[in-house]
């Protein structure tokens, strides 16, 4: 009767102890609700922007809804600029940095797994030599004894996880991995984005070298030109200086353009991944670009489940939730088992024999009383820390938000100017041309053909800027939108 009395004790106690496992401090993370808004601007987005003829004149249309593929950069249409992307991705550095960072991650709460999920399990082995004395028993008289002990044994340990404490530090190690992983998505799309724009900006400082270097051709032309006019008599000093100071000042402005091709050169192989020196590149220019002429946009309620970077401010959220119920579980009771089983013997040989085992079983209990206000303390920084968490979320949803308004805008800004700056263009040539026929009849002077050639080159100079610039709104677009990521391998 006492047997049983006692059998149902312990189940009872099972029982118990099993439910107070279950039980888990909170709060349980709920991930925010996306913005209600249904637009990203105040002002209604066009069907298209305007078109023009000439480089990157194409009119684009907005699609809102429409997802975006993962390899985005393949609108663009250059097998050159897809070879370096894949080139990069397989190379670059900062990939590694960020696919390493992961991997610490993941490694990390699968250490942790293995911590609070199993009982930890040790074997040892221990030898001694010893003498002891008889004075230790109470008898100085008796003579020392000299042996040897060994010991060989397996412990095992397990802490109860009662309220949930380790779960919560599990599922902020976790909330970690996620937010390495959209770290790396973001290092994933930065890298792609700041390749396709220094092509961008390459084949742009391409064409300006280009027409400078034209322009050049042409003064050196007109010098040689008013040269004989001034050993014939029909032209001025003046008028020759002003020529070859006109050809002097647009000889000045290659050397910088150079360098800054040549930096932007470097900058390109240093994103793929090759040292400058060795890096074999294709060269690019605005032409080898096709401008994409459908632009999908995501829905404002997605774009929240789109941008790496909001994602990885809500895993920081997350995770600095669950480190409020690791605060909170630091307050209740702690319950650690404890066990161990082996042999103890004077002769190596004799290990594991009959008669030399030896065990221990043990539970501790470990119940906070007074910490002097340390873990009410540590609960409230946690609640603070999340409170900030919360605000950076949302921080950074808003800055998503602003970044694809003023995109957006952009694109439609850019194709008013790219067709204001053709115009101008256009009317600077004809003007230059003009006032060329009229100083080859002697009807201007070479103030007025050297005000038509300054107006020309700088309305060629703006012009391709114009061009380079839709280029480069066009990727900002995509990677404002999170660059189609969540697609990959579909």
């Amino acid at each position: 009767m006492k047997r049983a009395l006692r059998l149902k004790r312990s189940v009872s106690l099972v029982v118990i102890g099993l439910a107070m496992i279950g039980c888990e401090v909170g709060p349980n993370f709920r991930r925010p609700e996306p913005p209600t808004t249904k637009a990203y601007a105040p002002t209604a987005l066009p069907e298209k922007t305007s078109a023009t003829s000439g480089t990157a004149g194409e009119s684009q249309r907005f699609l809102m809804g429409q997802d975006i593929p993962d390899q985005w950069w393949a609108l663009f249409h250059s097998k050159e600029l897809d070879q370096v992307i894949r080139q990069a991705l397989a190379d670059s550095p900062t990939l590694v940095m960020a696919q390493s960072t992961l991997r610490e991650a993941q490694e990390n709460v699968r250490a942790l797994v293995g911590e609070v999920a199993f009982p930890a399990v040790d074997g040892s082995f221990s030898a001694q030599r010893q003498k002891i004395s008889g004075a230790e028993f109470g008898q100085p008289n008796s003579p020392g004894s000299l042996f040897n002990l060994y010991n060989a044994s397996v412990s095992v340990s397990y802490a109860l996880d009662l309220f949930g404490g380790a779960r919560r530090e599990l599922e902020a190690l976790r909330s970690q991995v996620d937010f390495q992983g959209y770290q790396l998505e973001g290092a994933h799309l930065a890298l792609t984005s700041n390749i396709i724009t220094t092509v961008i900006q390459e084949a742009a400082l391409r064409d300006q070298i280009r027409t400078t270097q034209e322009m050049i051709t042409v003064m050196e032309k007109q010098v040689g030109l008013v040269e004989r006019q001034f050993l014939l008599g029909g032209a001025s000093r003046s008028d020759l200086l002003a020529q070859q100071s006109q050809l002097a000042q647009t000889r000045a402005t290659l050397p910088p353009l150079e360098l800054n091709l040549a930096q932007t050169r470097h900058r390109l192989a240093v994103l793929v991944g090759q040292l400058p020196s060795e890096a074999a590149l294709p060269e690019f220019e605005l032409q080898s670009l096709q401008l994409p002429q459908d632009l999908p946009v995501s829905l404002p309620s997605s774009l929240v489940r789109q941008r790496p970077d909001v994602l990885a401010s809500e895993a920081i959220l997350h995770q600095a939730s669950a480190q409020i119920g690791v605060a909170t579980a630091a307050m209740f009771p702690q319950i650690t088992l404890s066990g161990s089983y082996g042999s103890e013997t004077a002769g190596i040989h004799d290990l594991f024999t009959a008669g030399t085992s030896v065990w221990r079983l043990g539970a501790g209990l470990l119940q906070p009383l007074f910490h002097g206000g340390e873990l009410t303390a540590k609960r409230r920084a946690a609640i603070a820390a999340y409170d900030q968490a919360a605000a950076q979320y949302r921080e950074t949803v808003l800055e998503a938000f602003q970044n694809v308004a003023d995109v957006l805008r952009a694109l439609e800004l850019d194709a008013d100017l790219l067709k204001a700056q053709a115009a101008a263009e256009s009317s600077a040539r004809e003007s230059l041309n003009m006032t060329q026929k009229q100083f080859d009849l002697g009807a201007v002077n070479f103030l007025s053909l050297l005000d038509a050639q300054r107006e020309h080159r700088r309305a060629l100079v703006i012009l391709i800027q114009a061009q380079a610039r839709r280029y480069s709104d066009t990727v900002a677009l995509f990677q404002a939108l999170g660059g189609g990521w969540w697609n990959r391998g579909q």
